[in-house]
């Protein structure tokens, strides 16, 4: 059995947070991290790592589909994963998803998220925030927004037993932010929908005036072999 770097890295992040729990936050695995400071990840809005597209590892995100996967050491985190054309991170984010409450630690993936179709052809940043017990963790990743979506790797996967709900946060609802971001970088407030519906995948870009405003309920339970 071969394992790949970000597999091993996981198994080391977990067995680290069963040994001391206050050591260790979450990981974000796929798009791939702009750097990793277990110490600093409370520091907004990238775990205090600055957005370099010359050196960083930047890759493709699929505006009609992508995915973004993630490991958490906590029992119980609420997830928000937004985005923004600024390339220096700091204004106009733009919530792609309502708050996700996870129960169950470990590896947690949502398969197809989606940006407005109109920012493809530009450049931009996915942040992934947690509201935990340690407080408010980031991270970032930089990257290339494309046409088209793209089928999950295969390290987008959910842990055993891992249930996740939309929800509502406040913390996570009332983080200092801009407008959220149009496609012109305007700073207008812009909320793109579809017809289409799954589970994890709403296909919809929702402004944090919304999500803060609405409270999401349905849950899905993983159960994975």
């Amino acid at each position: 059995m071969s394992l790949s770097l970000s597999s091993v890295t996981a198994v080391a992040f977990l067995a680290l947070a069963m040994i001391s729990p206050s050591a260790a936050h979450f990981l974000l695995n796929y798009p791939p991290t702009i750097g990793f400071d277990d110490s600093l990840e409370s520091t907004p809005p990238c775990g205090s790592f600055t957005v370099m597209f010359s050196t960083d590892n930047v890759t493709d995100f699929h505006v009609t589909g992508n995915a973004i996967a993630v490991t958490s050491i906590h029992p119980q985190a609420t997830w928000l994963f937004r985005a923004t054309l600024d390339l220096n991170a700091t204004t106009n984010w733009t919530s792609l998803l309502p708050a996700i409450q996870q129960t169950g630690l470990g590896d947690y993936c949502e398969p197809e998220v989606t940006v407005p179709s109109s920012w493809a052809g530009q450049k931009g940043v996915i942040g992934v925030v947690q509201d935990s017990p340690d407080g408010i963790l980031f991270q970032c990743a930089a990257v290339n927004f494309v046409v088209g979506n793209q089928a999950p790797p295969d390290i987008c996967k959910n842990a055993t037993g891992l249930s996740a709900t939309y929800t509502a946060d406040m913390a996570l609802s009332t983080l200092p932010a801009t407008p959220a971001a149009t496609a012109s970088g305007s700073g207008t407030s812009t909320a793109v929908s579809s017809t289409k519906s799954e589970a994890f995948s709403l296909k919809t870009a929702y402004p944090y005036s919304l999500v803060s405003s609405v409270v999401w309920a349905g849950t899905v339970v993983f159960f994975l072999a």
